[in-house]
């Protein structure tokens, strides 16, 4: 089924298309984007049950950027009538007086865009009391396979959105729905608790919750769980490791993907701009981003600056071949926008973000990168991670450290793990990718701890050298 796009939207952009001609009069160039989104997120777990509207991603309003012929100004507002149309007017007016700067007027090629998104089962149709139950049922099915578990919780997130945005050119409008769902079993023997996360997404509804639903999943859940009660320090060193699609992902995230946010290159806050047209990694590394590269979370048509979406190459056999920039950036560093523009919501400023960023997939087998490691690890469930573009560091914190000797997984497990290094040297490193492919889109991403937007990332499993502690 579709999602229909936003009637309230529908109903005032006769209003909106008055106030762009208005403001056409007056400026070389103006635009309005408008977002309507509602989102929800469910938790079950041993404190009970939790329903609650998600603020940030619950929005509706408008924002107008204009180009008075020698910098840009934004106004964001959220009542729009017949009655206050010139009250907003007069808004802009005095906002765009103080903009200064020599950013030329952007482009506005003509284009008229309508699409709403397909999904099977709609989360608000389905009720907040069936979630709850089926959330429920999943809970209380994990528990039941160990006594040492202290508890097993499941959640589940949605949001539909839709904007339209609109220039003197352009008239472009859409509708996105989107699904997370995360199972945490912690589990304790004596003094030692450990806990295992599983995250799950989908550009789509709740058809999501069959696949926590299933069996394998849960056992998976749990067993990993418990596994995790036997593991050990590991010793700190440089090893060959194989790193899981998440960890895959996070690393393309926060060792390349915030190094290449080209608003960054304007600010020189990032080492990267030195290196365009220049090796990077490997030659077996690809590296893609953008909302048309694949079907996740951050998949979207065009961004919050009306620029279509795009499928970015970054890297291509090793080598650095560009970044990815909002509009701004673009004009200023002399390239075409590459759909990266985007808004935590209408009210926020858009920045050069992320969308769907990974490595593209190789040709090895998994079990023959294995079999090549005479001792190193296998890295999985990566946590949280932190980039430095300025001087091209790393550090993630990854969950799992399978232990590999003689080309076999032994079955002792290390944790916690932190994963450091200075990317190009990690990169360059990555001696084998498997033909497998797995993108997730179950995290948002911070511009400096703020700015939050929905990202999706991941690859193949990599095999490369890592200083682990």
């Amino acid at each position: 089924m579709k999602l229909p796009f936003s009637p309230y939207l529908a109903s005032v952009k006769p209003l909106l298309k008055t106030l762009i001609e208005k403001l056409n009069e007056e400026y070389p160039y103006a635009s309005i984007l408008a977002q309507d989104s509602v989102a929800q997120r469910i938790g079950v777990s041993k404190t009970g049950v939790n329903v609650s509207e998600v603020g940030t991603l619950t929005k509706r309003g408008f924002v107008a950027r204009i180009h008075n012929g020698r910098g840009f100004s934004e106004y964001a507002f959220n009542e729009l009538s017949e009655d206050n149309l010139e009250s907003i007017l007069l808004s802009i007016r005095r906002t765009q007086a103080n903009a200064k700067g020599n950013d030329p007027v952007p482009e506005d090629a003509p284009h008229t865009l309508f699409e709403e998104a397909d999904f099977e089962v709609d989360p608000q149709a389905l009720g907040v009391k069936e979630i709850v139950n089926r959330l429920t049922i999943l809970r209380e099915k994990a528990l039941e396979k160990s006594d040492l578990l202290l508890d097993v919780s499941a959640s589940f997130i949605w949001q539909k959105m839709s904007k339209l945005f609109l220039s003197k050119n352009r008239d472009l409008s859409q509708s996105v729905i989107w699904t997370n769902g995360a199972l945490v079993a912690l589990a304790a023997r004596g003094e030692e608790i450990k806990d295992y996360y599983k995250g799950f997404s989908k550009l789509g509804g709740c058809e999501l919750i069959l696949e926590m639903e299933s069996e394998d999943t849960l056992s998976k859940v749990v067993s990993t769980a418990l596994e995790l009660l036997e593991s050990q320090p590991i010793l700190p060193g440089m090893y060959d490791c194989i790193c899981d699609p998440d960890t895959t992902g996070m690393i393309v995230h926060e060792a390349f993907g915030h190094g290449v946010e080209m608003d960054m290159f304007v600010k020189n806050r990032a080492q990267a701009k030195e290196f365009v047209g220049k090796r990077v990694a490997s030659d077996l590394v690809n590296m893609h981003d953008g909302a048309a590269a694949a079907n996740e979370c951050a998949t979207y048509l065009f961004d919050d600056e009306g620029t279509l979406a795009c499928d970015t190459l970054v890297i291509e056999k090793g080598i650095l071949l560009t970044g990815y920039a909002d509009q701004i950036s673009a004009q200023r560093l002399g390239i075409a926008p590459t759909g990266n523009g985007r808004r935590q919501s209408y009210d926020h400023k858009a920045y050069t973000r992320m969308t769907n960023t990974f490595f593209a997939p190789g040709k090895d087998k998994l079990s023959d990168m294995i079999a090549s490691i005479e001792y190193g690890f296998l890295l999985e469930n990566p946590s949280s991670g932190m980039e430095d573009p300025k001087n091209w560091g790393i550090q993630c914190m990854v969950n799992i450290a399978r232990e590999i000797k003689d080309g076999r997984l032994t079955g002792r497990i290390f944790s916690p793990i932190v994963l450091t290094g200075y990317v190009p040297d990690l990169l360059k490193s990555i001696s084998m990718m498997s033909d497998d492919f797995i993108l997730g889109g179950g995290g948002f991403c911070g511009k400096g701890y703020k700015e939050w937007v929905k990202v999706s990332d991941g690859g193949p499993y990599i095999k490369a050298k890592i200083r682990l502690g």
